[in-house]
């Protein structure tokens, strides 16, 4: 039953990190107007994202405009959009064959090694999934922090990290502690629960089976028998 609830829980983390994960692929704050030096005009935030590009203004309004050619995109884009992408699509994978193998649905029927190893499978699906998230926000992380750094990039074309990177940090941890967890619940304790029968009580199924004496008649011929009067 721990063993139940662990995999619930797990399961229900590593789909809240996916959820995370479609929603950092949608935002465009991935890059932020820094305001240092002389720009200091406040009025308007510019975002960036791997989408498209938006100018929010204190009235409230915002115009948001996507990117014209893809292969004039830099380098870093180009990777965040391909693997989130295949994010969503092995997060989405990784949700089908978790629920295949967890201990609470009727899926593979009761055979315990086979749920065994499709949870396992679920399990480091997801957690291949919290990597693709990892890597395109570390490397659009690190771009941002070099040229804010870079004395040759003009002062108004400085970022800052963005609200998205930091919920795909979190949406990576998520989705690795997750996947770890749902791929080490299951194998282990079948593993443990075979090793425990055959250590707790001994299988008489393979000994050869012992014929017991049977009692032999009493020979009334061998002991001459006594009338007593």
């Amino acid at each position: 039953m721990v063993n139940t609830g662990m995999q619930l829980i797990s399961f229900t983390c590593a789909v809240t990190g996916w959820i995370m994960a479609i929603a950092v692929t949608a935002l465009p704050q991935w890059k932020v107007s820094a305001f240092i030096g002389p720009n200091l005009l406040t009025s308007e935030i510019k975002w960036e994202g791997i989408w498209m590009n938006c100018v929010y203004q204190t009235t409230g309004h915002m115009q948001c405009k996507t990117y014209d050619s893809m292969l004039a995109l830099p380098p870093d884009i180009q990777a965040a959009r391909a693997l989130m992408c295949l994010a969503i699509f092995m997060g989405w994978l990784s949700c089908t064959v978790s629920c295949c193998g967890m201990k609470c649905t009727t899926c593979a029927g009761d055979d315990r090694r086979a749920k065994a190893g499709i949870a396992l499978s679920g399990g480091v699906l997801f957690i291949l999934t919290g990597l693709c998230v990892l890597i395109p926000v570390s490397w659009t992380a690190n771009t941002v922090v070099q040229d804010f750094y870079n004395p040759n990039v003009p002062v108004m074309h400085k970022r800052e990290l963005g609200q998205a990177i930091y919920l795909g940090w979190a949406s990576a941890v998520i989705l690795m502690i997750s996947g770890a967890v749902l791929s080490s619940t299951c194998p282990a304790i079948e593993k443990g629960a075979r090793y425990r029968r055959g250590y707790m009580g001994r299988s008489f199924a393979n000994s050869p089976a012992t014929i017991q004496d049977v009692p032999k008649p009493i020979s009334t011929n061998s002991v001459p028998l006594k009338e007593y009067v």
